[in-house]
């Protein structure tokens, strides 16, 4: 697809409170048309995140699920809708976003990432939103897009709580990875997902939008980036809390001397 050279008519109304913006304006709106992000999950994070990079006007969005929309969905899931249940969340996201902003091109991807084509599907985009919804997925995404060097949003839920942290360990320097703050998968016996533990819906919402704001930042090299910080919300004290990531010189991933520098083994050993 040819790249934006300049905005049209119908682009300035549709984005125009974006362009009067000074920190945004005519370049910026060009550089989020022309941006293409993977969005892991069309879940609770990855339903508010498609909407508003689509209603921002990011020019190519990829949508990685392998799953069919349940009615039990629909609590959080505001991308779905009744009358979808039942349908590839894929093709549900599609109709969403054609729903809201017709321009953007949706790249459907219906088949679960793994080891064999994490590394190269990523590589075809820009940056990386991680709404998955177990540990194999997020440690998954987290070593592809530290070896394809592309920046990964990551967002994560349960219960009353969520929190999100920006990582572009690629970068070096100052810039951890996932396994920094969490350096190996905890046991299945300890992990819990929202069909067992249960999940207050509007907290997709919280951390969602907030994810989409941090991509868009990073997008267009706006304001702190959160790499480097994880921020925690609470929603039962309605706090939000910000602690500091440092690099972790023994990561296995992005350290001194990294041992992980392929996924091939990855997958299987941490199933």
């Amino acid at each position: 697809m040819p790249l934006h050279q300049e905005i049209t008519d119908d682009q300035l109304l549709r984005y125009a409170r974006h362009i009067i913006l000074d920190e945004v304006g005519e370049e910026g709106q060009l550089e989020l048309l022309n941006a293409k992000v993977l969005v892991v999950g069309a879940g609770g994070l990855g339903s508010p995140l498609l909407l508003y990079l689509a209603a921002a006007g990011v020019g190519t969005l990829g949508v990685i699920d392998f799953d069919t929309v349940d009615i039990s969905n629909l609590q959080r899931q505001i991308l779905h809708a009744t009358d979808r249940v039942g349908i590839s969340k894929v093709d549900s996201a599609v109709a969403a976003i054609r729903a809201i902003n017709p321009e953007v091109v949706v790249r459907e991807h219906k088949t679960r990432l793994t080891a064999e084509n994490a590394v190269d599907l990523i590589a075809e985009y820009d940056l990386v939103a991680d709404g998955s919804d177990n540990f194999t997925t997020r440690y998954l995404v987290n070593d592809a897009c530290h070896l394809a060097q592309r920046p990964l949003v990551a967002g994560a839920l349960q219960r009353f709580e969520g929190q999100l942290s920006t990582f572009k360990s690629h970068l070096g320097g100052a810039n951890p990875c996932y396994r920094c703050l969490f350096p190996n998968p905890p046991p299945p016996s300890m992990t819990a997902s929202c069909e067992t533990a249960g999940i207050f819906g509007s907290i997709a919402g919280v951390i969602g939008t907030t994810q989409a704001t941090e991509i868009l930042k990073e997008l267009l090299g706006l304001g702190e980036s959160l790499s480097g910080s994880l921020l925690l919300f609470d929603a039962l004290n309605t706090t939000f809390r910000k602690i500091k990531i440092p690099p972790d010189p023994a990561c296995p991933l992005c350290g001194s001397q990294p041992t992980i520098t392929s996924l091939r083994e990855i997958e299987t050993a941490e199933n």
